[in-house]
């Protein structure tokens, strides 16, 4: 199966995706967020994380916790405890710095996840599809994941390595040292851009990107 409308944005961490998808987004178009997927499969195996990785990687809202909008830990409770019917998510902060650091608990945590995620990416792109018109997939690990053969117009947003090691220091708090691997964890940019159909720039800055994006728009009308 191919989806003959559908044109999927890729890249790396850093390299402004969402900015792109929410220019698309002005213009008209729709979006398939790959991370907003990701995100509402997260939770709703919320309970499974907790059995894989512990009850601390999973919080719980209460009443009052409701009301002031903010979440009450598992401490030191079972997995038991952990129930369907309960109002839970992952604390994907905490979780995210148990598995970026740990290869094994990473490819344990894309088991659980990504055939789930890919499921409902392939669902929505079913729907969008038989509208006839053209829209975007924004997949983070496009090349990484692997099991996208369904899609075949790609287009990456591109920054060099060391912007994008810049952005996510900047926007994750992180160290340079603690960026770098964020960003190596995927595949290098520099491979993604060359084996996509189309580049949108992203160096610079906003004003920048409208232009390139207005680009990439003409050259995907002149293309299809």
């Amino acid at each position: 199966m191919k989806f003959k409308h559908a044109v999927v944005i890729t890249g790396s961490i850093g390299s402004g995706k969402s900015a792109v998808c929410e220019l698309l987004r002005d213009r008209g178009f729709e979006i398939i967020d790959a991370d907003k997927i990701s995100h509402d499969v997260l939770d709703r195996c919320a309970e499974k994380v907790a059995e894989i990785f512990g009850a601390q990687y999973v919080v719980q809202k209460d009443a009052q916790a409701e009301n002031l909008g903010s979440h009450a830990e598992f401490n030191a409770r079972s997995d038991k405890e952990i129930s369907s019917d309960s109002c839970v998510s992952v604390d994907r902060k905490k979780l995210g710095e148990l598995v970026f650091k740990n290869p094994a608990k990473l490819a344990k945590l894309e088991a659980l996840l990504h055939p789930k995620i890919t499921a409902e990416i392939l669902s929505q792109a079913q729907a969008l599809d038989a509208k006839g018109k053209l829209y975007f997939v924004d997949i983070p690990l496009f090349f990484e994941g692997k099991r996208y053969d369904f899609f075949d117009k790609v287009a990456v947003v591109y920054a060099p390595k060391d912007t994008l090691i810049a952005r996510v220091m900047k926007r994750n708090g992180l160290s340079y040292d603690a960026a770098k691997h964020r960003v190596e964890l995927q595949m290098d940019i520099e491979q993604k851009r060359a084996m996509v159909d189309f580049v949108i720039d992203n160096g610079s800055d906003l004003a920048a990107l409208k232009i390139a994006v207005e680009r990439f728009l003409k050259e995907l009308k002149d293309k299809i």
